[in-house]
Protein backbone atom coordinates (compact mmCIF):
# COMPACT_ATOMS: atom_id res chain seq x y z
CA UNK A 1 0.00 0.00 0.00
CA UNK A 2 3.03 2.11 0.52
CA UNK A 3 4.12 1.75 -2.50
CA UNK A 4 1.25 2.37 -4.38
CA UNK A 5 0.52 5.77 -2.40
CA UNK A 6 4.09 6.90 -3.98
CA UNK A 7 3.53 5.72 -7.13
CA UNK A 8 2.98 9.46 -9.50
CA UNK A 9 0.35 8.36 -11.85
CA UNK A 10 -1.43 7.50 -8.62
CA UNK A 11 -1.28 11.01 -7.65
CA UNK A 12 -2.49 12.17 -11.50
CA UNK A 13 -5.67 10.49 -11.35
CA UNK A 14 -7.07 11.99 -7.86
CA UNK A 15 -5.85 15.30 -8.99
CA UNK A 16 -7.53 14.79 -12.47
CA UNK A 17 -10.46 13.03 -10.75
CA UNK A 18 -10.76 16.37 -8.33
CA UNK A 19 -10.41 19.15 -10.97
CA UNK A 20 -13.45 17.09 -12.71
CA UNK A 21 -15.41 16.92 -9.53
CA UNK A 22 -14.76 20.80 -9.35
CA UNK A 23 -15.72 21.48 -12.43
CA UNK A 24 -19.16 19.30 -12.41
CA UNK A 25 -20.35 21.29 -9.42
CA UNK A 26 -19.76 24.75 -11.39
CA UNK A 27 -23.02 26.46 -12.40
CA UNK A 28 -23.76 26.63 -16.21
CA UNK A 29 -24.62 29.69 -17.93
CA UNK A 30 -25.13 28.23 -21.55
CA UNK A 31 -22.57 28.55 -24.63
CA UNK A 32 -20.77 32.01 -24.74
CA UNK A 33 -20.91 34.79 -27.63
CA UNK A 34 -17.90 32.70 -28.73
CA UNK A 35 -19.67 29.57 -29.14
CA UNK A 36 -23.30 31.43 -30.76
CA UNK A 37 -23.66 31.73 -34.29
CA UNK A 38 -26.80 33.47 -34.73
CA UNK A 39 -28.57 33.94 -38.32
CA UNK A 40 -30.46 37.03 -38.45
CA UNK A 41 -33.02 38.03 -40.26
CA UNK A 42 -31.02 40.89 -41.79
CA UNK A 43 -28.17 38.61 -42.37
CA UNK A 44 -30.84 36.06 -43.96
CA UNK A 45 -32.23 39.23 -46.35
CA UNK A 46 -28.85 40.32 -46.95
CA UNK A 47 -27.98 36.50 -48.26
CA UNK A 48 -31.23 36.55 -50.77
CA UNK A 49 -30.55 40.04 -52.36
CA UNK A 50 -26.96 38.94 -53.06
CA UNK A 51 -28.37 35.66 -54.51
CA UNK A 52 -30.68 37.64 -56.79
CA UNK A 53 -28.66 40.22 -57.74
CA UNK A 54 -26.35 37.03 -59.58
CA UNK A 55 -29.14 35.17 -60.60
CA UNK A 56 -32.29 38.03 -61.27
CA UNK A 57 -34.74 36.37 -59.12
CA UNK A 58 -35.34 35.48 -55.76
CA UNK A 59 -33.54 32.14 -54.03
CA UNK A 60 -36.15 29.13 -53.44
CA UNK A 61 -36.37 27.91 -49.98
CA UNK A 62 -34.21 24.87 -50.42
CA UNK A 63 -31.52 27.59 -51.90
CA UNK A 64 -32.11 29.98 -49.21
CA UNK A 65 -31.34 26.87 -46.83
CA UNK A 66 -28.39 26.16 -48.76
CA UNK A 67 -27.17 29.89 -48.55
CA UNK A 68 -27.62 29.79 -44.94
CA UNK A 69 -26.02 26.67 -44.26
CA UNK A 70 -22.56 27.90 -46.03
CA UNK A 71 -22.78 31.20 -44.02
CA UNK A 72 -22.92 29.18 -40.93
CA UNK A 73 -19.62 27.46 -42.13
CA UNK A 74 -18.32 30.06 -43.06
CA UNK A 75 -18.85 31.70 -39.98
CA UNK A 76 -17.51 28.46 -38.06
CA UNK A 77 -14.85 28.70 -40.59
CA UNK A 78 -13.58 32.22 -40.15
CA UNK A 79 -13.81 31.76 -35.78
CA UNK A 80 -12.26 28.83 -35.76
CA UNK A 81 -9.06 30.03 -38.26
CA UNK A 82 -9.09 33.58 -36.24
CA UNK A 83 -8.64 31.21 -32.96
CA UNK A 84 -6.17 29.21 -34.03
CA UNK A 85 -4.23 32.41 -35.25
CA UNK A 86 -4.55 31.57 -39.10
CA UNK A 87 -4.90 35.35 -39.72
CA UNK A 88 -1.95 36.56 -37.93
CA UNK A 89 0.75 37.28 -40.60
CA UNK A 90 -1.12 37.06 -44.03
CA UNK A 91 -0.30 39.43 -46.25
CA UNK A 92 -3.84 39.30 -48.40
CA UNK A 93 -6.13 38.83 -45.19
CA UNK A 94 -3.73 41.77 -43.72
CA UNK A 95 -4.21 43.76 -46.84
CA UNK A 96 -8.37 43.37 -47.50
CA UNK A 97 -8.74 44.48 -44.01
CA UNK A 98 -6.91 47.48 -44.75
CA UNK A 99 -9.03 47.75 -48.00
CA UNK A 100 -11.76 47.40 -45.88
CA UNK A 101 -11.00 49.91 -43.34
CA UNK A 102 -10.04 52.36 -46.32
CA UNK A 103 -13.72 51.61 -47.65
CA UNK A 104 -15.00 53.45 -44.80
CA UNK A 105 -13.48 56.45 -44.69
CA UNK A 106 -13.90 56.75 -48.58
CA UNK A 107 -17.87 56.41 -48.13
CA UNK A 108 -18.02 59.04 -45.75
CA UNK A 109 -16.22 60.98 -48.13
CA UNK A 110 -18.52 60.38 -51.04
CA UNK A 111 -21.69 61.24 -48.98
CA UNK A 112 -20.81 65.00 -49.73
CA UNK A 113 -21.57 66.40 -53.73
CA UNK A 114 -19.72 69.18 -54.57
CA UNK A 115 -21.09 72.86 -55.06
CA UNK A 116 -20.54 74.68 -58.11
CA UNK A 117 -17.98 77.18 -56.45
CA UNK A 118 -15.97 73.87 -55.45
CA UNK A 119 -16.14 72.22 -58.89
CA UNK A 120 -14.74 76.17 -60.22
CA UNK A 121 -12.10 76.33 -57.50
CA UNK A 122 -10.74 72.72 -58.72
CA UNK A 123 -10.81 73.33 -62.40
CA UNK A 124 -8.74 76.51 -62.00
CA UNK A 125 -6.50 74.83 -59.26
CA UNK A 126 -5.50 71.84 -61.55
CA UNK A 127 -5.67 73.46 -65.24
CA UNK A 128 -3.03 70.73 -66.90
CA UNK A 129 -5.62 68.06 -65.98
CA UNK A 130 -8.50 69.69 -68.12
CA UNK A 131 -6.37 71.64 -70.87
CA UNK A 132 -7.49 70.70 -74.38
CA UNK A 133 -4.33 70.31 -76.92
CA UNK A 134 -4.21 71.88 -79.93
CA UNK A 135 -5.51 70.73 -82.70
CA UNK A 136 -4.85 70.60 -86.42
CA UNK A 137 -7.24 70.08 -89.91
CA UNK A 138 -4.85 69.79 -92.53
CA UNK A 139 -4.11 68.16 -96.16
CA UNK A 140 -1.11 66.84 -97.00
CA UNK A 141 1.35 65.65 -100.19
CA UNK A 142 4.13 63.14 -99.68
CA UNK A 143 7.19 63.28 -101.47
CA UNK A 144 9.50 60.07 -100.67
CA UNK A 145 13.06 60.46 -100.77
CA UNK A 146 13.56 56.61 -101.58
CA UNK A 147 11.85 57.55 -104.87
CA UNK A 148 12.88 60.91 -106.28
CA UNK A 149 16.62 60.96 -103.94
CA UNK A 150 18.24 64.11 -105.82
CA UNK A 151 15.36 65.37 -107.59
CA UNK A 152 13.19 65.68 -104.24
CA UNK A 153 13.46 69.35 -103.44
CA UNK A 154 13.16 70.03 -107.57
CA UNK A 155 9.90 68.31 -107.38
CA UNK A 156 8.94 69.55 -104.24
CA UNK A 157 9.32 73.23 -105.32
CA UNK A 158 7.10 72.60 -108.81
CA UNK A 159 4.22 71.16 -107.21
CA UNK A 160 4.21 73.36 -104.79
CA UNK A 161 3.85 75.87 -107.50
CA UNK A 162 1.34 73.84 -108.94
CA UNK A 163 -0.75 73.96 -106.26
CA UNK A 164 -0.52 77.29 -105.22
CA UNK A 165 -2.14 78.32 -108.59
CA UNK A 166 -4.43 75.73 -108.00
CA UNK A 167 -3.45 73.78 -111.44
CA UNK A 168 -3.11 70.43 -109.90
CA UNK A 169 -5.64 67.96 -107.88
CA UNK A 170 -3.38 67.49 -104.63
CA UNK A 171 -4.97 64.17 -104.30
CA UNK A 172 -2.89 63.39 -107.99
CA UNK A 173 0.11 64.59 -106.74
CA UNK A 174 2.36 63.20 -104.81
CA UNK A 175 3.99 59.82 -103.61
CA UNK A 176 1.62 56.93 -101.90
CA UNK A 177 1.83 56.42 -98.24
CA UNK A 178 -0.03 55.00 -95.31
CA UNK A 179 -1.48 57.72 -94.43
CA UNK A 180 -4.64 59.64 -94.77
CA UNK A 181 -3.91 62.55 -96.90
CA UNK A 182 -6.20 64.78 -94.75
CA UNK A 183 -6.44 64.90 -91.27
CA UNK A 184 -9.59 66.78 -89.05
CA UNK A 185 -9.07 68.10 -86.28
CA UNK A 186 -6.47 66.08 -85.07
CA UNK A 187 -4.82 66.36 -81.67
CA UNK A 188 -1.04 67.33 -81.32
CA UNK A 189 -0.72 64.56 -79.91
CA UNK A 190 -1.32 62.22 -82.40
CA UNK A 191 0.70 64.24 -85.26
CA UNK A 192 3.58 63.82 -82.75
CA UNK A 193 3.18 59.73 -83.08
CA UNK A 194 2.33 59.77 -86.37
CA UNK A 195 4.62 62.58 -88.27
CA UNK A 196 7.45 62.90 -85.43
CA UNK A 197 7.98 66.23 -83.37
CA UNK A 198 9.58 68.38 -85.53
CA UNK A 199 6.67 67.99 -88.10
CA UNK A 200 4.27 68.70 -85.31
CA UNK A 201 6.05 71.54 -84.30
CA UNK A 202 6.25 73.39 -87.99
CA UNK A 203 2.35 72.78 -87.88
CA UNK A 204 1.95 75.14 -85.10
CA UNK A 205 4.24 77.68 -86.89
CA UNK A 206 2.76 77.49 -90.61
CA UNK A 207 0.26 80.18 -91.87
CA UNK A 208 -3.17 79.15 -92.27
CA UNK A 209 -4.76 78.17 -95.83
CA UNK A 210 -1.60 78.32 -97.81
CA UNK A 211 0.56 75.68 -99.29
CA UNK A 212 3.75 75.09 -97.33
CA UNK A 213 6.43 72.88 -97.79
CA UNK A 214 8.31 70.52 -97.67
CA UNK A 215 7.76 69.96 -94.38
CA UNK A 216 10.58 67.11 -93.26
CA UNK A 217 8.84 64.11 -90.95
CA UNK A 218 9.82 60.59 -90.34
CA UNK A 219 8.96 59.08 -93.81
CA UNK A 220 10.36 62.02 -96.12
CA UNK A 221 8.59 65.50 -96.89
CA UNK A 222 5.43 66.90 -97.20
CA UNK A 223 3.93 70.02 -98.59
CA UNK A 224 0.93 70.95 -96.46
CA UNK A 225 -2.18 73.24 -96.81
CA UNK A 226 -3.27 73.95 -93.00
CA UNK A 227 -7.31 74.38 -92.79
CA UNK A 228 -7.65 74.87 -89.45
CA UNK A 229 -6.00 74.98 -85.79
CA UNK A 230 -7.13 75.58 -82.66
CA UNK A 231 -4.98 76.24 -79.67
CA UNK A 232 -4.14 75.06 -76.90
CA UNK A 233 -6.94 76.14 -74.30
CA UNK A 234 -8.68 75.45 -70.75
CA UNK A 235 -12.18 74.73 -70.74
CA UNK A 236 -14.99 76.22 -69.36
CA UNK A 237 -16.49 73.84 -66.41
CA UNK A 238 -19.73 73.36 -68.14
CA UNK A 239 -17.12 71.86 -71.12
CA UNK A 240 -15.76 69.65 -68.46
CA UNK A 241 -18.30 68.86 -65.05
CA UNK A 242 -17.87 64.90 -65.21
CA UNK A 243 -14.44 65.05 -65.28
CA UNK A 244 -14.11 68.06 -62.90
CA UNK A 245 -16.35 66.27 -60.76
CA UNK A 246 -14.37 62.87 -60.81
CA UNK A 247 -11.19 64.11 -60.19
CA UNK A 248 -12.51 66.25 -57.35
CA UNK A 249 -13.96 63.29 -55.80
CA UNK A 250 -11.28 61.68 -55.61
CA UNK A 251 -8.83 63.89 -54.72
CA UNK A 252 -11.38 64.17 -51.27
CA UNK A 253 -11.45 60.29 -51.09
CA UNK A 254 -7.33 60.45 -51.20
CA UNK A 255 -7.62 63.27 -48.63
CA UNK A 256 -10.21 61.43 -45.90
CA UNK A 257 -8.11 58.50 -46.24
CA UNK A 258 -4.88 61.02 -45.57
CA UNK A 259 -6.93 62.23 -42.68
CA UNK A 260 -7.95 59.15 -41.72
CA UNK A 261 -4.74 57.30 -41.08
CA UNK A 262 -3.19 60.34 -39.86
CA UNK A 263 -5.77 59.99 -36.63
CA UNK A 264 -5.08 56.15 -36.42
CA UNK A 265 -1.80 56.08 -36.06
CA UNK A 266 -1.59 59.00 -33.32
CA UNK A 267 -3.01 56.12 -31.28
CA UNK A 268 0.55 53.91 -31.97
CA UNK A 269 4.17 54.53 -30.96
CA UNK A 270 5.76 53.74 -34.57
CA UNK A 271 9.88 52.16 -33.98
CA UNK A 272 11.20 51.67 -37.42
CA UNK A 273 14.29 49.60 -36.66
CA UNK A 274 17.44 50.30 -38.96
CA UNK A 275 18.12 47.97 -41.55
CA UNK A 276 21.50 46.28 -40.96
CA UNK A 277 24.39 47.50 -42.88
CA UNK A 278 25.19 44.06 -44.69
CA UNK A 279 21.34 44.32 -45.92
CA UNK A 280 21.64 47.51 -47.45
CA UNK A 281 24.66 46.88 -49.53
CA UNK A 282 22.71 43.80 -50.62
CA UNK A 283 19.88 45.96 -51.78
CA UNK A 284 22.73 48.22 -53.53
Amino acid sequence: MKTLLKEPLLHFLLLGAAIFATYGLMPTHGATDQERVVVTQGRIEALATAFGRTWQRPPTVEELDGLIRDYVREEGSAREAIALGLDKDDTVIRRRLRQKLEFVSEDLAAQAEPTEDQLRAYLEAHPAAFRVAPRFTFRQVFLSPERRGENLSRDAAGMLTQLRQARADPNALGDSLLLDRQFDAIPADDVVKQFGEQFAARLAELPTREWQGPIPSGYGAHLVFVIARTEERLPPLEEVRDGVRREWANARRRQANDEFYAALLQRYTVIVEPPKPDKLAQAR
